[in-house]
């Protein structure tokens, strides 16, 4: 039977996704200054549910208030907050769709406004525009504890109501740093080899499998590549895919890059590098003409595990969704952007209402001041401005207020980075004074 985007997927857990969308994650940046979620998140929830996606993923859910990946996250440490979880939790799964915490902790991407030391495998800084300060490499018990706050996390968000969860381990957050070695420089059996750099990511599985049982669902994002010199590899990302196929999770989701190779967005640096350059350069000629940005990547994933794979990133035409999954590339497809802009764009492309999802980007500078640009300064404003522009307009469907696609790059920008040093310091004060 050939597979649509209507078809169902059962999960090895058992629980079955209703159809072949996954809303996948986008950080909100809408809690409230303890860290809790908020009315915001039943608004954008709701309205994301309605849009007929069969999972949905939250953004970043931080395990530790100490570090976040940004002012605005939810964080679940404990119990405080719990009402306004279950309420998220209901409104987000209201349609009959299932709704994944992503937990995280951001280890180095942790910005100065939220920490000035944060923690990650080894001391190496993330230098980008002076916004992070040089982390302190983990102890023994630094990596016990994190291990222990990704369980506790878990069962916290499934007792509210959350339908299963997604541990985060792409994109340059703390289990990625452990993955590479650009950023894991370790000698203990926390670093060096592959199997011990992957030792973290497996630990956090395991314990979390036996801790929320066998029929709960328990997914993994991770990266294809890190897209940097000397970094995770394609090939290593394979074998870490069957080590995490071994474990029988449930999803395993693919993207790619990290803060200093911004690939997930469709941009790349200029040391992007991976151990083929050849089958980067064959990559990206398939991009162009077949959208997603990891497809081709995730192919070669695909032959190590025996676990549904979902690739987000790029994917914008519904005959090209339907082709991967006809053609079993994938199990999942998962959309970010454009449902920032039109919710009901997942209902609309099953229906086949719509054929192109389209993202209403601003428009970035071009030539020798665009996203490719030598200067630093050009290319942050670049990218940056970019991803402002999203979550201006999560931020008034959060708020059910008409959206605003004529937001210019600059003011995105800027308006950006303001409210998130208001909420930062206004964070800060209030957590200051409640001690």
């Amino acid at each position: 039977m050939t597979i649509t985007l209507a078809s169902p997927l059962t999960l090895p857990c058992g629980v079955v996704i209703p159809n072949r969308i996954c809303k996948s994650a986008m950080t909100e940046g809408i809690a409230d200054s303890n860290d809790h979620a908020t009315e915001k998140h039943v608004n954008l929830y709701k309205s994301w549910s309605e849009g007929g996606a069969g999972l949905h993923i939250s953004g970043n859910i931080m395990v530790d208030h100490r570090y976040l990946e940004r002012p605005g996250n939810v964080v679940v440490q404990d119990k405080s907050g719990f009402a306004q979880l279950h309420q998220w939790a209901v409104a987000a799964t209201q349609a009959g769709n299932q709704f994944w915490a992503q937990v995280s902790h951001p280890g180095r991407q942790c910005a100065r406004i939220s920490s000035g030391q944060p923690l990650s495998p080894s001391e190496v800084q993330l230098k980008m525009l002076a916004t992070f300060a040089k982390p302190r490499a983990m102890t023994e018990d630094d990596i016990q504890d994190a291990i222990q706050r990704y369980i506790s996390t878990s069962l916290i968000v499934k007792e509210a109501g959350f339908t299963g969860v997604q541990i985060h381990a792409a994109h340059g957050y703390l289990i990625s740093q452990f993955l590479s070695p650009v950023t894991n420089q370790r000698t203990d059996h926390w670093g060096g080899s592959l199997e011990n750099r992957a030792r973290f990511l497996l630990r956090i599985v395991k314990q979390a499998r036996a801790a929320l049982g066998e029929s709960f669902p328990i997914g993994v994002k991770l990266n294809s590549a890190d897209f940097q010199k000397g970094g995770f590899t394609l090939s290593e990302s394979a074998q870490v895919a069957k080590w995490l196929s071994d474990e029988k999770i449930d999803l395993l989701e693919i993207s790619g890059g990290t803060y200093e190779q911004i690939k997930l967005l469709g941009h790349t640096g200029e040391e992007s590098e991976i151990e083929n350059p050849e089958l980067d350069k064959n990559v990206r000629e398939s991009t162009k003409q077949r959208e997603a940005y990891f497809l081709q990547y995730a192919q070669t994933i695909q032959n190590a595990i025996t676990i549904p794979l979902m690739v987000t990133g790029g994917f914008r035409s519904r005959d090209v969704m339907q082709e991967a999954l006809a053609n079993k590339e994938l199990d999942m497809i998962g959309i970010a952007r454009p449902l920032c802009i039109d919710p009901n764009v997942p209902k609309k492309l099953i229906s086949g209402e719509m054929t192109t999802a389209q993202q209403h980007a601003p428009k970035l500078w071009s030539g020798a001041f665009g996203p490719a640009s030598k200067n630093k300064i050009f290319r942050m404003v670049n990218i940056f401005g970019d991803v402002a522009w999203y979550y201006h307009q999560i931020l008034k469907l959060s708020e059910n207020k008409a959206l605003n696609p004529k937001i210019g790059l600059l003011r995105g920008f800027f308006s950006h980075f303001y409210r998130e040093y208001k909420i930062g310091l206004t964070r800060k004060w209030v957590q200051r004074n409640r001690r």
